[in-house]
């Protein structure tokens, strides 16, 4: 008999995902690491290094227009979203009051904001950020934005999410670029 078929089967995702996460996130030893921490779909521990200043200035630039012309009550960073794949974290997001009512469960979101933006960073591949693209509108998020490294804005809504829009549909005055 293959062993394999002995292993218990993941029956609620977003249950797993959470589970996993406390456990991770209780660990000293990965709570004392410098960077982004992140789970696989099997519940593996991902790593990134800690993304560079201007990695984070992108964040935050992109957290505080969304407040301004949103709700500044919405806006944050390095936003925990249970995924099909994992918990993923998001650079940055925009989330109503009452998705977030409904989504947060231990301080991870089990569905995704309604604007989740993703910075990217020099390593990042094209294949690694459609995927997240995809993992994010699974998980509900209306609108998943990419800033590239020099500050420019693409924005992918849910309706048509392989192609770049010209502006946000959530937040049309969102300028094109914010480098």
């Amino acid at each position: 008999m293959d062993a394999v078929l002995d292993l218990p089967q993941i029956g609620d995702r977003h249950a797993f995902n959470l589970a996993r996460w406390q456990e991770i996130c209780a660990d000293p030893q990965v709570r004392a690491i410098a960077g982004r921490v992140e789970s696989d779909a099997h519940g593996h521990i991902l790593m990134s290094p800690p993304p560079a200043f201007e990695h984070s200035q992108f964040q935050y630039r992109i957290a505080r227009l969304l407040g301004e012309l949103l709700g500044h009550d919405g806006a944050s960073t390095e936003c925990p979203v249970s995924t099909t794949k994992g918990i993923r974290g998001v650079d940055s997001v925009w989330i109503s009051e009452e998705r977030r009512k409904q989504a947060l469960r231990s301080g991870v979101l089990f569905i995704a904001p309604e604007i989740c933006v993703e910075v990217l960073s020099p390593g990042n591949t094209r294949n690694e950020m459609e995927e997240k693209r995809s993992l994010l509108f699974q998980a509900g998020a209306d609108e998943v934005w990419f800033c590239d490294t020099k500050g420019r804005m693409s924005f992918f809504l849910r309706d048509a999410p392989l192609v770049a829009a010209e502006k946000s549909l959530y937040c049309p005055g969102f300028p094109e670029s914010i480098g």
